[in-house]
């Protein structure tokens, strides 16, 4: 429940393409970093372990394992810092907060891979017309 005046002050500041990710997914945030007066693109891949905040204030932490140290990074979503976040895979979670990856090492932070949703299951659709059934037709005949 936010206020109706405090959402149309922040809908000018917003991103009109915010990213489309979960928590549990894989990604590349690329932060525009400024030195001196040059400009560059530094790219921080890992899983977002938390999304929290609305409008204005949303966040989402991403992790990572460096040099066998795990490493955090907390984003603004709308901060013009961030150039773009890339999904590389999704995982599969049922927690809004993946905090217990933080004691798992290796191989064990992975999570599943979501399933992509398919219609494999379907029948064929046939190119007949549904109006004339073929016994219906063939007695007629």
């Amino acid at each position: 429940m936010r206020n109706n005046l405090v959402k149309k002050v922040e809908e000018s500041s917003l991103k009109k393409d915010a990213p489309k990710f979960e928590v549990g997914d894989s990604v590349d945030v690329h932060t525009r970093i400024i030195e001196g007066d040059k400009e560059r693109i530094q790219v921080f891949s890992g899983t977002v372990i938390m999304k929290k905040g609305a409008g204005m204030n949303e966040t989402f932490t991403v992790r990572r394992i460096v040099n066998n140290e795990g490493v955090e990074r907390g984003y603004p979503l709308h901060s013009p810092f961030i150039a773009k976040v890339v999904v590389k895979r999704g995982g599969e979670n049922r927690r809004a907060k993946l905090y217990y990856l933080r004691d798992r090492v290796g191989k064990a932070v992975r999570l599943t891979e979501k399933r992509k949703a398919g219609k494999k299951d379907e029948p064929a659709k046939s190119t007949e017309p549904k109006s004339q059934k073929p016994e219906l037709a063939a007695s007629a005949t």
